[in-house]
């Protein structure tokens, strides 16, 4: 039986934590976490971090060829621009995280041991971020015309994949949420920080967003299960397949959920830009992080850029409702994989890790 080597690119982002997580805790998987600074887990016997800068070439050929040889690997690296949203229609932008891939997967299959690679779009891959789209969106449909990064890395990689005889898997995950720090799109730390503030200001936790639309999340634990099922179900060979944990959900609706998950109370809605707001209030940030013996004391640090995010995610940019992007998941569970998650129970669980970790005070 073939030994199980997987390589989880970006592996301190949110996505690659959760699987780097997820595979070190499987007893049949050898773990390798490479991203520049470690991920935010506890030690383990599963896996190890290899610290590279992907955009060196010369060190991704060097620290490939140190390692066991590579069957599988996760890529979840992501290069994003200081100025998040702005950042996805510079070509600059996308020919550096195509550069990323390219430097990786290069020295893997010259190895000849890479059997699968999973790679992460997201629903930009059908222009969302440009345009209304048709709901539900279907991987099925041609790809949308527009330049795009993901496109870069995916003919990069099914023209690898044919010349190598390795399999891939893409994924099309909605809005993913998990317990890492200083990650470009992570809006749980930028919530935990921004009930944590208002407590300590005496304010209530009140919705900070703008207009109400329907959306969809991603669990980043599911992602990683959904990763760990790809590297090795047939069905998953060489498709692509867009991820929901299974329900939608309006922030305006679930914010009573989350305020109790977080010891507060949801008070009346107060339309700010979470970008200005918390950066503001690091002094505030540092004496609760001081008090509570948190591990991030530097609240830009805490967020990366995800507070930008949030402010797109929430409507807040524009003054209006975003149109619905709502995505189906029935491709993914014909499959094979039908895991799923309440988003209300993501929110709490993915909260009390924050907590459990000493990112975020408790309530």
């Amino acid at each position: 039986m073939m030994q199980k080597t997987v390589l989880v690119a970006g592996a301190s982002g949110v996505v690659g934590q959760a699987a780097t997580e997820h595979f070190a805790s499987a007893a049949d998987w050898t773990t390798i976490a490479v991203s520049r600074r470690a991920p935010l887990l506890d030690a383990k016997p599963g896996w190890r971090h290899v610290a590279i800068d992907l955009l060196d070439a010369s060190a991704c050929v060097e620290a490939v060829a140190a390692l066991p040889p590579v069957t599988h690997l996760v890529f979840a690296a992501l290069h994003e621009k200081p100025e998040l949203v702005a950042g996805w229609r510079d070509p600059g932008q996308m020919q550096c995280n195509l550069a990323m891939l390219e430097n990786l997967v290069r020295p893997l299959v010259s190895r000849g041991a890479l059997a699968h690679v999973s790679l992460l779009q997201g629903t930009k891959a059908y222009g969302v971020h440009l345009h209304r789209i048709a709901v539900p969106a279907r991987e099925k449909w041609p790809r949308d015309d527009h330049a795009n990064f993901y496109w870069l890395q995916e003919d990069y990689l099914r023209a690898r994949a044919a010349e190598h005889g390795f399999a891939f898997t893409i994924f099309r995950p909605q809005i993913i949420f998990g317990d890492a720090i200083g990650a470009a799109m992570n809006i749980m730390p930028v919530l935990g920080a921004y009930a944590a503030i208002r407590r300590a200001e005496g304010l209530p936790f009140s919705y900070p967003g703008g207009a109400d639309y329907t959306l969809e999340a991603v669990d980043a634990r599911l992602l990683a299960r959904a990763l760990a099922w790809a590297a090795l179900a047939p069905a998953a060979r060489n498709e692509t397949f867009n991820l929901t944990n299974g329900d939608v959900f309006v922030w305006r609706n679930v914010w009573p959920a989350i305020a109790a998950a977080l010891g507060m109370e949801a008070g009346e809605p107060e339309p700010l830009r979470l970008a200005e707001y918390l950066p503001a209030r690091a002094g505030i940030w540092r004496e609760i992080a001081a008090r509570r013996g948190l591990v991030e004391p530097d609240i830009e640090k805490l967020l990366g850029r995800s507070h930008q995010y949030a402010d797109y995610c929430m409507a807040s940019l524009t003054g209006r409702a975003a149109p619905p992007a709502l995505v189906s998941t029935i491709k993914l569970r014909k499959a094979g994989f039908g895991d799923c998650i309440d988003t209300e129970d993501m929110f709490r669980e993915l909260f009390a890790d924050l907590v459990a970790k000493k990112i975020l005070p408790p309530p």
